[in-house]
């Protein structure tokens, strides 16, 4: 259950969330694990959450946390979460069976590839011509 905490801590702009869950995952830009929100949820899915790579790295990609978090919005651009205490962020009890398959190595993270095709222009036959070379 998201909790947005209105009034009880006006020095975080009032934009905090308690029991987030979310999914880690390999960032290949940026050679480092990472958590997105995850669908369900009283927030929107796939918000990146900023949070300590040694916290998440214990575990494979796949694994499901439950943190605390506080959004952040910077100069126009897109919002993100960051966690409120790193030492709070632990797996979620409420995923336990799809942690231990994740861990154990018996589910496939499935990564979303994206193929993109170029579309080849058909090429005309030239118009016949009445002149004939040799």
């Amino acid at each position: 259950m998201q909790l947005s905490l209105v009034s009880e801590m006006p020095g975080l702009e009032k934009k905090v969330f308690l029991d987030v869950f979310a999914k880690a995952y390999f960032d290949r830009r940026l050679h480092r694990y990472r958590l997105k929100t995850i669908d369900g949820q009283l927030i929107p899915a796939d918000l990146t959450i900023g949070c300590t790579n040694h916290v998440i790295s214990q575990f494979p990609e796949g694994t499901i946390y439950k943190l605390d978090v506080r959004l952040v919005q910077k100069n126009g651009r897109q919002p993100y979460f960051l966690t409120l205490n790193h030492k709070k962020v632990q797996r979620a009890i409420e995923f336990f069976e799809y942690n231990l398959q994740v861990q154990t190595g018996k589910m496939e993270c499935k990564i979303k590839k994206t193929v993109v095709f170029e579309k080849k222009k058909a090429h005309k036959p030239l118009p016949p011509t009445d002149i004939d070379i040799f």
